[in-house]
């Protein structure tokens, strides 16, 4: 008789696609063997629907820690051929679906947990976590893994205004440019440089942008004013609030001297003595004064 409260391992595993058939735990590490029972497999060239399979082999692939033990997956995966001649995939190798990628080192589950705490710390914060909890991963390993799955995301539909700012990757030395949907406020798109060409060529296909709000930097404006020259150009708050308070240097510069010099002690008592004895005198007590403010 089952008990109620056993846990049933399979239930972790898509059944419609594998089987489990053994399962080795040891003080470290949990190794499941799995087999596909999986009759058919669809072509990723020609879409056409695989019956006969010419082969198997073992794959080995890393799952999330149980019990903070590692867990790997080793999986008998069947091997199809295509038949299509006009097709340029010749062998085709079983895919689950949600669960396992055909070139996949990791299940989906585990890549997806190593993903979302990369992005809440950072790749080599996230490998050593991952190590203290038996998950074997390295910083390039997840640099990958992000760069896939960034690769992998739908183009962003966004709106007729859009914001346009540089960004630094690397400070003094690399640059990037980054465009936001004004109207939900989220980035669309991560663009090389910040030179305008890499913005330029992003317009080309967006043409229906209306609005674009931009720092001052020239190499942005000519390449919206070229591509597109009906948009609207738009200074944010942050640099018009800059352009102000140039403008109110350059002001100061023509009205207030660059240096004012200011006596010394006993250089100003001396003066002052002298513009006492020289009351009567206007012309030389103007004259000692111009002196004193070094006029």
């Amino acid at each position: 008789m089952k008990k109620k409260n056993q846990l049933l391992l399979r239930r972790f595993f898509p059944e419609e696609y594998l089987r489990i058939i053994e399962i080795i735990d040891s003080d470290t590490k949990i190794i499941i063997r799995l087999k596909s029972v999986t009759s058919e497999c669809e072509c990723p060239g020609c879409k056409t629907t695989l019956t006969e399979f010419h082969g198997t082999y073992e794959r080995k692939v890393q799952d999330l820690p149980i019990l903070g033990k590692n867990v790997q997956l080793l999986i008998n995966v069947r091997e199809y051929h295509c038949d299509n001649e006009e097709c340029s995939v010749t062998t085709v190798t079983e895919s689950y679906d949600g669960f396992l990628d055909p070139y996949s080192r990791m299940t989906e589950r585990c890549a997806d947990f190593i993903c979302m705490l990369a992005m809440e710390t950072s790749c080599e914060g996230s490998a050593r976590i991952c190590k203290a909890m038996n998950i074997n991963v390295s910083g390039d390993t997840i640099i990958r893994l992000l760069t896939k799955r960034f690769e992998m995301q739908e183009e962003s539909i966004c709106g007729t205004v859009i914001g346009v700012d540089d960004f630094a990757l690397k400070k003094r030395h690399r640059y990037g440019t980054i465009i936001v949907d004004e109207a939900t406020r989220k980035p669309i798109t991560l663009l090389e440089g910040r030179d305008g060409k890499g913005l330029k060529d992003w317009l080309q296909n967006n043409k229906h942008i209306k609005a674009v709000t931009r720092d001052r930097a020239s190499a942005y404006a000519a390449a919206i004013q070229e591509v597109l020259p009906d948009a609207m150009q738009i200074a944010d708050r942050f640099h018009l609030h800059q352009n102000l308070l140039e403008a109110i240097q350059e002001t100061l510069k023509t009205v207030v001297p660059i240096s004012i010099k200011i006596p010394k002690a006993a250089e100003a008592e001396e003066s002052v003595l002298v513009i006492q004895e020289s009351e009567g005198d206007d012309k030389k007590r103007a004259c000692q004064c111009g002196k004193l403010f070094g006029l």
